[in-house]
């Protein structure tokens, strides 16, 4: 029989998908469970499975097209089988665009313009991209982001030091001038103003979200300082104990919020319209920055982990949320969030709650400053924590009583060991 390949929804935010390859081509037999593309969704490119066996009879949407979930993009069938009341359903303008899209072409998976590449290259979909518009083979491109991954800059990099035939571009020193002669020797053309950008399907699901987090969610922010001392004995300790394992500060950090979390569950809640609902487990979203936006994977029953374990998972997290490679499952659930960006030498910031989420912890730096201590001044690691809460879910004391649970753990951080 046959049957309708539809985007799906792979995410829970998802409202459309862009294809970045076919792995099967028109005529091609195809088995439930093959894998036949790959969709690049507002998270993470992930792999297409087919469900249904048969022939690929007709691609509707190529490589590099996107389509909402739920719209028709390709039909599988047997060969014999009649398959035009399936492409009928389509609208005609969507099938003529399509149809277009692949005439003249000896396979319909791309534009004409790009690239064949044999196996498959770990590429950033921005760096796809950029080299398919410049006619570079990621191939032969080392790529310098995650596990060998292309990303932009090494796409960058090859177009900036390479000439039409191949060489790099001669340096060229300038005869020395005077301002005047300079100015005079300016050349009359104005320079191109700027360059407008496609927003990707993650840039476009984070700017609706947030936008609508900011309008629709009561924040309220409240700060304390932590003095980091013992937390980052207590991880100098792990390291040695541990030494095939890096336990960061963000896992210590998020340890202490597991624990405060377990002991203060009106903050592990989601605010929902005519109720409030407290969630028993707690599963804390990491944010990681990626090239084309921002991606929470999702930590699940940290309240039942060890800080061992959670190092652990979440470096296997982070590394697969960079390289895209995050199934929905890891990232979808959170009932809290950590955004630490004192790894950019941020001092304090404040996070936007990620609904249906009622709060997120905000993480600065850790930075040497004179402190009065026993009436004397001296030098100590202190660290800035804001929190964001969602007023409709949270109160002020509440937070304040949860946020400094998070500060006595951290400053006391054997308790996050036994």
């Amino acid at each position: 029989m046959a049957i309708s390949v539809v985007m799906p929804r792979l995410s829970d935010t998802m409202e459309e998908g862009k294809i970045l390859r076919w792995l099967k081509k028109e005529g091609d037999r195809v088995e439930g469970g093959d894998i036949i593309a790959e969709v690049q969704t507002d998270k993470a490119d992930i792999e297409m499975e087919a469900f249904g066996s048969g022939i690929l009879r007709k691609i509707l949407i190529g490589a590099g097209q996107s389509a909402p979930v739920g719209r028709q993009i390709g039909v599988i069938a047997e060969a014999d089988e009649d398959i035009s009341a399936l492409l009928s359903s389509v609208a005609g303008s969507a099938i003529q665009t399509a149809m277009s899209a692949q005439s003249g072409a000896s396979t319909p998976l791309a534009p004409a313009h790009q690239m064949v590449t044999s196996g498959r290259v770990k590429a950033s979909p921005l760096a796809r991209r950029l080299a398919r518009a410049q006619g570079i083979d990621l191939a032969v491109v080392k790529g310098s982001g995650p596990g060998g991954r292309v990303i932009r800059r090494d796409v960058d990099a090859v177009t900036s030091v390479t000439t039409a035939t191949g060489r790099r571009a001669p340096s060229i020193s300038p005869t020395p001038m005077t301002a005047e002669r300079a100015v005079a020797r300016a050349p009359s053309t104005s320079p191109v103003e700027f360059e407008d950008r496609e927003l990707s399907p993650m840039r476009r699901a984070i700017a609706k979200r947030v936008a609508q987090s900011m309008a629709t969610v009561p924040h309220f922010y409240l700060t304390v300082e932590v003095a980091m001392e013992k937390a980052a004995e207590l991880r100098e300790a792990m390291q040695v104990q541990a030494s095939d394992l890096k336990v960061t500060f963000t896992d210590i950090i998020i340890r202490a919020v597991a624990m405060a979390l377990g002991r203060h569950p009106a903050m592990n809640v989601s605010f929902m319209d005519d109720r409030i609902r407290v969630y028993s487990q707690v599963n804390i979203g990491i944010a990681v920055a990626l090239e084309e936006g921002l991606i929470n994977p999702v930590l699940r029953d940290c309240g039942r982990k060890s800080l061992m374990q959670i190092a652990s998972e979440a470096k296997s997290l982070v590394e697969r949320a960079r390289a895209l490679k995050l199934r929905p499952e890891e990232y979808t659930g959170a009932t809290f969030t950590v955004s630490n960006l004192g790894m950019y030498e941020i001092d304090e910031f404040t996070a936007i709650i990620n609904p249906p989420e009622a709060a997120i912890l905000a993480i600065g730096r850790i930075q040497n400053k004179p402190v009065v201590v026993n009436g004397t001044v001296q030098i100590a690691q202190r660290m800035r924590m804001t929190l964001s809460c969602d007023h409709r879910a949270v109160d002020g004391a509440t937070g304040a009583t949860f946020l400094q649970e998070v500060k006595w753990l951290l400053e006391h951080p054997l308790h996050l060991v036994l």
